[in-house]
């Protein structure tokens, strides 16, 4: 059977998320998303030139298959951040939005105040709710209460690249959550996206991790398979951590003794 996930009305079998950003061009980031295998490419709907047509366009350039997730990035208010949602429906990029409210211009850190707030309009208006958010276990019961169909707890700064920095209050939301926990914000590598899924995330979204990249292709066929991976470790379920050695040929229980 597959491993599906799902978002409200929506099932992926993908479990990256992908961005649009900051790739050095288009047919780029169109061979990076299909390399990815994700079926959820998320997009500012600030950035979008709206007098572009044709291959000038962003929108073209985004594979068919892939479901449109609208994001309200550069939003500092509660209010601005409901308007850009509502654009993004208008333009017909569907239920789906991914919620930023920004309280720093430096670190890009939410302002959960803002962002509750901006959630709990847009979720009375219809919207599928997927919150951009601190890694705080309070924050995150706040938003599931205010209807948000999931929850997405940074692992790192925005853009910063340095990993999962707080496991331990990201296995503290997951395990109190009852809606799908996605990582966003942070990963800089395979590795850490595997971690992410290891940890019980149900996905994760990158966008500089791939688009960054040295080789944004090659990255981010590695990401999809570091999530497959990752995904997998979790099912299997990990031997438990010990504090001294344990032999992995013992002399005792063997068959026969």
């Amino acid at each position: 059977m597959a491993d599906t996930w799902s978002i409200g009305k929506h099932t992926f079998t993908s479990r990256l998320l992908v961005g649009t950003g900051k790739f050095p061009d288009f047919p780029t980031m169109q061979r990076a998303h299909l390399a990815s295998g994700a079926e959820v490419v998320t997009v500012a709907v600030r950035r979008l030139d709206l007098a572009a047509k044709g291959e000038a366009s962003l929108l073209e350039w985004i594979p068919k298959h892939m479901t449109l997730l609208p994001n309200t990035a550069a939003c500092f208010t509660a209010g601005e951040a409901i308007r850009t949602a509502r654009l993004g429906r208008e333009l017909g990029m569907g239920d789906l939005v991914k919620l930023e409210v920004i309280g720093d211009p430096r670190t890009l850190f939410p302002d959960v105040v803002g962002l509750v707030e901006a959630a709990r309009v847009l979720v009375k208006e219809g919207f599928t709710v997927l919150p951009y958010t601190n890694d705080d276990p309070v924050t995150a019961r706040r938003l599931e209460d205010a209807g948000c169909a999931a929850i997405m707890p940074l692992g790192a700064p925005i853009g910063s690249g340095l990993g999962i920095r707080n496991p331990y209050n990201l296995r503290i939301i997951m395990e109190a959550a009852s809606v799908p926990v996605l990582v966003d914000a942070g990963v800089g590598t395979a590795s850490d996206a595997a971690i992410a899924l290891e940890l019980g995330a149900v996905a994760v979204l990158m966008n500089s991790a791939i688009a960054g990249a040295r080789d944004p292709v090659m990255m981010a066929a590695a990401m999809r398979d570091a999530v497959t991976a990752g995904r997998q470790a979790f099912l299997a379920g990990r031997i438990p951590m010990k504090l001294h050695a344990a032999a992995s040929s013992p002399m005792s229980g063997l068959i026969g003794s």
